[in-house]
């Protein structure tokens, strides 16, 4: 993985940081998780994503129970390390229900533009924070 050190990200008051999972092969935001420094230690070491769930309070390995795994492919953090930017193999579905499935269920036909341009804004966003991620992709 990258070589950063743990010790250099920013967590919260409460030593969480933000983990954004991306699809490393078409870039697609698959969903955001909570990563303690022990979570972000095993996501290096295994290789598959860790969280820490702040609701049950515990880790939880994205996959063991729905065989749904994330593989880690890379791990960036933003300029001012207090997130993360994870590209993953995403196996089977990141979500219950698909990302697409989940627009077209929450946003009436008004909205769609609205939708399109964040979609355009999360690009931007990855582009101009994370480009070495775009550029060393695996």
């Amino acid at each position: 993985m990258n070589a950063f050190d743990i010790t250099s990200l920013k967590f919260d008051a409460t030593g969480l940081i933000p983990a954004i999972i991306q699809d490393s092969s078409n870039l697609e935001v698959l969903m955001l998780g909570y990563m303690n420094a022990e979570a972000v230690r095993r996501t290096l070491e295994e290789g598959r994503v860790t969280f820490w769930s702040r609701s049950r309070q515990e880790y939880w390995r994205k996959g063991d129970t729905s065989g749904h795994a994330q593989f880690v492919r890379s791990v960036h953090h933003d300029c001012d390390a207090d997130t993360l930017l994870i590209g993953v193999e995403q196996i089977g579905a990141a979500c219950q229900v698909p990302v697409h499935v989940l627009k077209t269920m929450t946003l009436k036909r008004s909205q769609q533009s609205t939708l399109r341009s964040w979609d355009r804004l999360i690009d931007g966003f990855t582009r101009h924070f994370f480009p070495r991620f775009l550029s060393a992709r695996c």
